[in-house]
């Protein structure tokens, strides 16, 4: 599966949607500029191993190249590029001043010590320091990098610069720059859209079901907004598996959270401190989580978990896409012919961007909000968000991701022609 290649396609049934010029429409099939660059670390042992980075900007027509960078073992180029376009995309839909971009490096970071992760991320910014800035590109965390790393990011580009550069990226510590609510964000924004669409379509969140296929920093917040605001979370699941709630029983994500940090896993069983409760809750696989017959289905992981190959066994009404590209179009349109509200990730998933952009207006200002300010300042961006989105579903009576990407694209085509 080549994830640019779905990207592409989702690129064509937009434009064609849209009429989009022909001009523009050839620039946003290839990338502005892209960085592949080779990351000589040595390692604790004395060893020299040499990773290989990517960094693609694809499209700055709204404001500076935007997006994370990630550390995984499958990460390649074909990957990079499309998540770049998605960002691209993400950002217009959001209406904020950023074009896209991403990064990564093909590495496992778990079979680094602390002091090789530190000096592979230094090696890579030392090979971005040229193309990345504030006013050029700034990178954020993505999946398997975190605070620590963005801050390590941010002092070996200011060694090179000379001078404090903390808006060079986003998704620091507080200690340095951060922004309060940016470690939540994106679960956040995704609760948000929910709401949106739930008041669309009248559901009651009491009696609205959820399985989250995903468990990290995404999953996990988003699963601690929907918990507190009285949906039924039945299920939720990592890469090493997950737990069912079988008979409708209380699941509450802090609890899942706290049993598999003491353990190194989610357990089969629904653990309250000392008492575990193995006969109303069981183990249940990624595969088997996502063909549960719930109300909402959130694909939280890595990209194409739902495919052509499942997508016929998804039971879901609505798929909320909180993970880049969650849904393959093969799939995606089996789904909507089955009637299935699939809510894209350009949407879903946009508080992280979001609530980074805040983080780096406050950089730029260095003037800082408060916790209430920046959730408030998302929500309104989330639920104009979800309008705009909905306003062109109903315009050209399609897809929630065709809308999306129209509504990107309009805003693109747009800044694009007030350049020329």
């Amino acid at each position: 599966m080549n994830p640019f290649n779905n990207a592409m396609e989702q690129l064509k049934r937009s434009a064609e949607l849209i009429d989009l010029e022909k001009d523009i429409w050839e620039r946003m099939r290839k990338p502005d500029n892209i960085l592949q660059v080779s990351l000589p670390v040595r390692m604790d042992n004395g060893e020299l191993k040499v990773f290989e980075g990517y960094r693609v900007q694809y499209n700055n027509s709204c404001g500076p190249y935007k997006g994370g960078i990630r550390f995984h073992p499958k990460t390649d180029l074909h990957e990079v590029k499309a998540l770049a376009f998605w960002m691209a995309i993400k950002c217009a839909v959001a209406g904020i001043p950023y074009g896209g971009a991403k990064g990564g490096v093909t590495v496992d970071p778990k079979k680094l010590s602390i002091d090789e992760l530190e000096r592979l991320t230094r090696v890579f910014t030392q090979k971005l320091a040229n193309f990345i800035g504030p006013e050029r590109d700034i990178p954020a965390p993505d999946v398997n990098t975190n605070p620590q790393i963005m801050a390590w990011m941010v002092d070996e580009f200011s060694k090179i610069k000379g001078f404090n550069v903390p808006g060079v990226v986003t998704g620091k510590p507080l200690e340095i720059g951060g922004s309060l609510g940016r470690n939540e964000a994106t679960g956040l924004g995704g609760f948000f859209v929910l709401q949106s669409l739930a008041k669309k379509m009248k559901l009651n969140p009491k009696k609205t079901t959820v399985a989250i296929q995903g468990f990290g920093n995404v999953g996990y917040n988003l699963a601690i907004f929907l918990h507190k605001a009285g949906y039924k979370i039945i299920a939720v699941s990592d890469s090493q598996g997950g737990i069912l709630n079988k008979n409708g029983h209380e699941m509450n994500p802090e609890e899942i959270m706290k049993a598999k940090k003491q353990k190194g896993q989610i357990d089969g069983c629904y653990c309250r401190g000392t008492v575990c409760d193995c006969v109303n809750f069981a183990k249940v696989d990624n595969e088997k989580l996502l063909q549960l017959p719930v109300d909402v289905l959130v694909p939280a992981a890595l990209e194409g978990a739902i495919n052509e190959k499942n997508a016929g066994r998804i039971k879901a009404k609505i798929i909320l896409e909180m993970a880049n590209g969650g849904v393959t179009p093969e799939a995606e349109e089996k789904l909507n012919k089955k009637g299935v509200v699939v809510v894209p990730d350009v949407l879903a998933n946009a508080g992280g961007v979001v609530v980074s952009y805040f983080e780096w207006v406050q950089n730029l200002q260095n003037y800082y909000w408060g916790l209430e300010e920046v959730n408030q300042k998302l929500e309104k961006i989330m639920d104009d968000s979800f309008e705009a989105v909905w306003q062109r579903k109903e315009k050209y009576q399609t897809t929630w991701r065709n809308a999306a990407f129209a509504l990107a694209l309009e805003r693109i085509e747009a800044a694009m022609k007030m350049r020329e």
